[in-house]
């Protein structure tokens, strides 16, 4: 982002993450982005950047971004859908990001949308595999569950630790999913309910695993010298930055390293200008609990192989050292694929306006979301810093 406009981050908004039979791909992804716009007291914008995954196979529709324009009444401005798994929010974010910041565009709205929920289960896990390698991984029988199951286990053998050491992980992200009404699953966990809970593939059992839904959240960008100096809290985007690994786990140098999530971490820092210590809460990509261990390592918040003992000793609740999944994060809040990276983005600004009711985090004033695609094979970093 160097030479680039500063950008700000004026309208926020989402759906509530859940089994919306009701509302089609359309209704909600047009729910949030009015939402946004509304929040933004903005009634155009010059484009529209659309984050998804799944609509041709789950929704049978493409062509996303001319889609939604003609919903909400923007016809006419530029507008595009963008796919890069499950971090395709964050990426489209970026790109939105750097539209803007280039000077090409004074305004853009980013839209994250999916729905799951209509399609068999079985049908959307074969096609979430897809963002694994076709001829080394799905072609081998791997879900997702799967591989982040191999990875767990070697991650257990290599350091010692034991499968309940991972229990904080979930529990904090439902305690604070609780006082989230946008958030899926609302109830409390217990060590117990995790010791129980039925096991999906060794050693990952349901409480490990984030659960699929049906969500959208937006947001709007514009240059932050365009506003006015009463525009208070002014939320901006200081770091920003994206780094792909190997798409196969089993090609990395170290299947037990998020390097992409280090790469792109130590780029939004330098941007940023900060250090790790500095950051007051992380909108982490908990799909499964070894990956909320794995991207701690990687982004600096922990010693390798030390990621579960942020959770055991409390610093990642939110009144620790480092609070992650402050809204419920993937796990509660659930993991509507394309939509997620922008439904951290929306609860990154409400905890840094001091709107996030509930689960806010007191003084918080520079925060961090990673949103990661595949497993670990894209990455995408963003820190906002309340001005």
């Amino acid at each position: 982002m160097k030479a680039m406009r500063e950008i700000a981050v004026i309208g926020v908004g989402q759906t509530r993450v859940d089994e919306h039979w009701d509302k089609s791909l359309r209704e909600l992804a047009g729910e949030a982005a009015l939402a946004a716009l509304n929040d933004a007291r903005r009634e155009s914008v010059d484009a529209i950047y659309v984050g998804n995954m799944l609509s041709g196979s789950a929704n049978h529709q493409q062509h996303l971004g001319t889609w939604l324009a003609d919903w909400i009444g923007l016809r006419y401005s530029e507008a595009l859908r963008l796919e890069s798994a499950c971090s395709s929010g964050g990426s489209a974010f970026r790109a939105g990001l750097m539209a803007v910041a280039s000077g090409e565009l004074e305004s853009a709205l980013v839209v994250g949308a999916e729905k799951m929920t209509d399609s068999p289960n079985a049908e959307i896990t074969a096609t979430l595999a897809t963002a694994a390698d076709a001829d080394w991984e799905l072609e081998q029988g791997l879900s997702f569950v799967a591989i982040n199951a191999l990875v767990m286990q070697r991650y257990l053998h290599e350091y010692g630790w034991k499968h309940n050491d991972f229990a904080n992980f979930s529990i904090n992200a439902h305690a604070n999913a609780m006082k989230n009404p946008n958030a899926r699953f609302q109830e409390a966990l217990s060590e117990s309910g995790y010791q129980k809970s039925p096991m999906v593939s060794d050693p990952i059992n349901l409480m490990d695993a984030s659960p699929m839904g049906d969500g959208a959240a937006a947001a709007v960008l514009v240059p932050a010298d365009t506003l006015a100096s009463s525009h208070s809290p002014l939320i901006t985007v200081v770091g920003s930055a994206s780094a792909t690994d190997s798409i196969a786990v089993h090609s990395r140098r170290d299947p037990l390293w998020l390097r992409a999530a280090e790469s792109s971490a130590a780029e939004a820092y330098r941007q940023a200008g900060v250090k790790p210590e500095e950051i007051d809460f992380f909108e982490l990509h908990d799909a499964f609990t070894i990956m909320a261990a794995l991207s701690l390592e990687a982004c600096g918040f922990a010693e390798r192989g030390q990621g579960p003992r942020l959770a055991l000793e409390g610093d990642i609740r939110p009144d620790g050292r480092i609070p992650i999944a402050t809204c419920g994060g993937l796990k509660a809040r659930g993991h509507p694929v394309g939509a997620t990276g922008m439904y951290q983005i929306v609860e990154s600004v409400l905890q840094l306006r001091g709107q996030a009711s509930g689960v806010q985090i007191d003084g918080a004033r520079i925060g961090m979301a990673q949103n990661i695609g595949g497993s670990g094979s894209n990455i995408v970093t963003h820190i906002l810093k309340r001005a």
